[in-house]
C-alpha cells in the first residue's frame, strides 16, 4: 500500500497547476518510502528511513521557502503565470535547481543515500518492488524538472517586468537548508549510523 501511494500520490505531482499543492504532493509521494522501509523492519530500512526522513524535511522545507518568495513577488502560485523567473533572479534559479536536485535525489546529495537503502530493502524483502520504486523514482525525477522548469525558464509575463529584487535573508534561509544537506554527505554516519 506504501508503494502503490508512492506511484498515486507521484502521478498527482504531474497534474498539479498549484506550486504548493506540488510541493506538498512530492513530500507525501517520499513519505511513501519511508513507510515501506519502516515496515520492512530491517536495519538497513530503518537507516534509511532516518537518512531520508532528515533529508527530505531539510529538502521540502527549502522548496517550500522557494515558492514563497516567487509568491511574494508575483502574488500568484500557479505554474503557468509564474515562468522566466531565472531572467528576473538568477541566483534565486540556482537555489531552485539545487534544491530540486537535491529532491530528486541525484548524487551526491544524501537523498540519494537514503533511497538507497530503503529501495536495497525493499527488493531484498521481495524483488518485483525495485518495478514500483523504480516507476516512483522515474516519475520524481520527471515532476522535479517539470516544477524547474515552468517556474524558472520561458518568457516572463509583461506584469511581472518590475519585481522587487531577493533579499540576503532569502538567500540565507537556503544556505542554511542546502548547506546541512552538503555536510552530511560528507560524514553520514552522523544520521545514518543509527541502526546498523
Amino acid at each position: 500500500l506504501a508503494l502503490w501511494g508512492i506511484l498515486m500520490t507521484s502521478s498527482i505531482c504531474l497534474r498539479q497547476t498549484d506550486l504548493k499543492a506540488l510541493i506538498a504532493y512530492s513530500s507525501v509521494s517520499h513519505m511513501g518510502l519511508v513507510t515501506a522501509a519502516i515496515i520492512a523492519q530491517t536495519p538497513w530500512g530503518l537507516t534509511g528511513a532516518m537518512t531520508l526522513m532528515i533529508a527530505h524535511g531539510l529538502t521540502s522545507s527549502a522548496l517550500f521557502a522557494l515558492a514563497n518568495t516567487n509568491y511574494e513577488r508575483t502574488h500568484t502560485r500557479t505554474l503557468l503565470l509564474v515562468r522566466g523567473l531565472q531572467l528576473m533572479f538568477p541566483l534565486m534559479s540556482t537555489w531552485w535547481l539545487l534544491t530540486n536536485l537535491t529532491n530528486m535525489a541525484m548524487p551526491p546529495t544524501i537523498n540519494l543515500l537514503g533511497e538507497l537503502f530503503i529501495i536495497s530493502t525493499l527488493f531484498n524483502w521481495s524483488s518485483p518492488t525495485i518495478v514500483i520504486t523504480g516507476m516512483g523514482t522515474l516519475i520524481t525525477a520527471t515532476y522535479s524538472l517539470y516544477m524547474f522548469l515552468m517556474t524558472q525558464r520561458g518568457s516572463i509575463s509583461t506584469q511581472f517586468r518590475l519585481l522587487p529584487p531577493t533579499h540576503t535573508r532569502e538567500h540565507l534561509t537556503l544556505v542554511l537548508h542546502l548547506l546541512p544537506l552538503g555536510l552530511l554527505i560528507m560524514k553520514p554516519a552522523l544520521i545514518s549510523g543509527l541502526f546498523t
